[in-house]
């Protein structure tokens, strides 16, 4: 085994990329098509919206619960590994979907996809600090950040395109050649990383399952109107689980849920920072296709195409980033990103009665733009804030707010379209408005005194590991 003290050599590099690329979009495209398909799908295999809704609450909670014990686990036995046994867990499970014929059996195949996936989105970050020399660690951060940021935007337009011209078993089948792929080209490019010596700590993984699969479940349950002593319930249940794991974590060396990388300040204004830009994200998303279609009356192909303009702007402001960052403060960057993502759904509430295409790309740009700049400089800070040694433990909770935003912002959505109807999707975009200027606040906060030395610290850090080795 070899491990590379300052990232992979050329071509091995550009292979390593391509296949946590593929890990990448396929874990998050197949989060956002079912969504999609559900209505078929329940159609097809005769089942009531009320029990389908697992093929989707089936996958993420398999991602809830596994995505910190995964990261951990990356750390001992090696993050190619994990990553590979996700990929491989992964295409097998696009195997059980696609032969499904009944609701159980592709619902035990989701959740088994779900634990594939927390494998490959666990470590992808780690994999990338490793993958790239420290002098290009923004440029690959920000490829990444790109790669899941269009994969999200792309997965509804992508399952639609599918339908249109399959059944919906293919929208699962077509996973399993480029999973295939994917292994291949990674058995033989991913970095090998040092495993560190500690053991794994099974009972702060059942804890940290516990804790966040209900607390997560108990907001979902808020957004669908689950009755409220249920969500009190939920809500009970993991706080005492996080209290119990936060008390075993707090003298641990290597701990699971990474309370030593949230004593570092830049990273936990990072993690804070990124778990409000993906609730507007998921506000926006989730919110868009109702108001386009409700308020205005475009057809699905239409919203397809008006929605296009967010993912090409990231995929343009991504890569730019990503260099911005070597030479600009990352809470600059970030901050004005989120502005700019605020005032694009903002614009997008206020939108005429009678918009023209133009009024409705502009802004579908704008909020891509601005979503795209703050997205790189936020990831690869929170990467480079922890030691190499625990990357793992960062790539982990890159993971998880992410999650975390995403679940608060459908809540929300579903809350408010309850409460106000139609006019939910407007507040909705507002709301998104108002978590991603509560993003840029946050951001900010990086310049200050405090976060300026917690930068210092960081570049300190890395400068002396880089003598060391």
């Amino acid at each position: 085994m070899i491990e590379h003290a300052d990232g992979l050599p050329q071509p091995q590099r550009k292979w390593a990329i391509l296949t946590i690329a593929l890990g990448i979009i396929m874990s998050v495209v197949d989060g956002a098509i079912a969504n999609v398909a559900l209505p078929t799908i329940a159609k097809a295999l005769d089942a009531s919206p009320a029990f389908s809704i697992w093929i989707v609450n089936g996958y993420q909670l398999a991602i809830t619960i596994s995505l910190l014990p995964m990261a951990s686990l990356g750390e001992i036995i090696g993050y190619r590994r994990v990553y590979l046994a996700g990929l491989l867990l992964f295409t097998l499970g696009s195997l059980f979907c696609a032969l499904s014929h009944t609701l159980l059996l592709l619902t035990v195949a989701r959740i088994a996809q779900g634990f594939g996936a927390a494998g490959i989105m666990s470590v992808n970050a780690a994999l990338v600090r490793f993958t790239y020399p420290r002098s290009l660690l923004g440029r690959g951060i920000g490829l990444n950040a790109l790669v899941v940021a269009v994969s999200a935007a792309v997965g509804p337009t992508a399952a639609a395109a599918i339908l249109a011209v399959a059944t919906w078993p293919f929208l699962f089948a077509i996973n399993i050649p480029v999973g295939l792929v994917a292994l291949a080209l990674g058995w033989r490019c991913l970095p090998h990383v040092r495993p560190a010596l500690h053991a794994f700590d099974w009972q702060s993984a059942l804890l940290s399952a516990v804790a966040f699969g209900l607390g997560i479940g108990a907001i979902d349950s808020i957004g669908h109107g689950e009755p409220l002593s249920l969500c009190l319930l939920e809500f009970g249940m993991a706080a005492i689980s996080g209290l119990m794991l936060l008390q075993r974590q707090r003298y641990m060396a290597s701990p699971l849920l990474p309370v030593d990388l949230l004593r570092i300040p830049i990273f936990a204004l990072s993690i804070c920072t990124s778990i409000a830009s993906f609730c507007a994200q998921m506000l926006a998303f989730v919110a868009i296709p109702f108001y386009l279609e409700s308020r205005f009356g475009y057809s699905a192909v239409q919203m397809g195409l008006l929605i296009t303009p967010w993912p090409i702007a990231v995929a343009m402001a991504a890569p730019i980033a990503g260099r911005l960052v070597e030479h600009y403060p990352a809470g600059l960057l970030g901050g004005i990103g989120l502005l700019l993502f605020a005032a694009g759904l903002g614009t997008l509430a206020l939108l005429p009665g009678d918009p023209s295409t133009a009024d409705v790309v502009w802004r579908m740009a704008l909020s891509g733009l601005g979503f795209g700049l703050f997205q790189t400089p936020n990831n690869r800070t929170m990467i480079a804030a922890a030691p190499r040694e625990r990357s793992g433990g960062a790539s982990g909770m890159l993971g998880t707010a992410r999650l975390l935003g995403q679940t608060i912002g459908a809540a929300l959505v579903a809350l408010l379209l309850a409460r106000f109807g139609e006019q939910g999707t407007q507040l909705s975009l507002f709301a998104g408005a108002g978590f991603a200027t509560l993003g840029a606040a946050l951001s900010m906060l990086r310049l200050s005194p405090a976060g300026a030395r917690g930068a210092e610290v960081v570049r300190v850090q890395e400068s002396q590991r880089v003598k060391g080795e």
